[in-house]
């Protein structure tokens, strides 16, 4: 709801915060029913960016902020492309499993198994993957910071890759998300003695900005 002129702030009958939280359910159902045939559209791309724009105006929850700035981002160009579909319907699975985004159904990750201390992370020819969602922004580009620093991308997590970098919003039940496999295989290979370092996004972002 937009109250452009603020005609119902002084109303008995008004309550924002209100308005808010059902909006917030209604994206969670959104989210979940778009999902639902396995992919998303530009079409329903384009139709949750205009749902957030006049129906959360007033809300500051963080995970709804970068799921617009990143629809924001994925349809600036006009096109939503393949893996901007696919980044998409990961960052939506999330919002629509069931729990409030109040409930800790998507939240920092605080339970995820980090190497401990975190590593340095060195950049010459080392294999970098992400998983997860990124705060950062999206995938491609946090893919281009690495290259730019001498680093490599592999698109599959192998004995060879050296850093798997999880984005800050995740789900902290991240062995049945939707990248927790990922990280699944990562621990199995770190025990079996293969030198891989499993590390939160902000420690990437802490050795890439300083």
């Amino acid at each position: 709801m937009v109250d452009l002129h603020q005609e119902f702030q002084s109303s008995r009958f008004f309550n924002e915060a209100r308005i808010d939280r059902r909006s917030v359910d209604a994206l969670i159902g959104i989210s979940a029913g778009l999902c639902a045939d396995g992919s998303i559209n530009q079409a329903e791309a384009v139709f949750l960016k205009e749902w957030i724009e006049g129906n959360l105006t007033h809300l500051d929850d963080p995970v709804v902020n970068l799921l617009y700035r990143r629809l924001e981002n994925m349809l600036s160009d006009g096109v939503l492309d393949a893996e901007e579909s696919v980044e998409l319907f990961s960052l939506l699975k999330q919002f629509g499993g069931g729990q409030s985004l109040s409930s800790a159904g998507i939240s920092m990750p605080g339970t995820l198994p980090l190497n401990n201390p975190a590593p340095v992370l060195d950049w010459n020819d080392r294999l970098f993957m992400f998983t997860g969602t990124m705060a950062y922004g999206p995938r491609k580009h946090c893919e281009e910071l690495v290259l730019e620093r001498g680093g490599q991308i592999c698109k599959g997590l192998t004995k060879k890759t050296s850093f798997l970098i999880v984005g800050s919003f995740g789900n902290d039940q991240w062995l049945h998300s939707s990248y927790g496999l990922k990280i699944k295989k990562a621990v199995e290979l770190r025990e079996a003695g293969v030198p891989i370092a499993i590390v939160s996004e902000g420690h990437w972002q802490q050795a890439v900005f300083g």
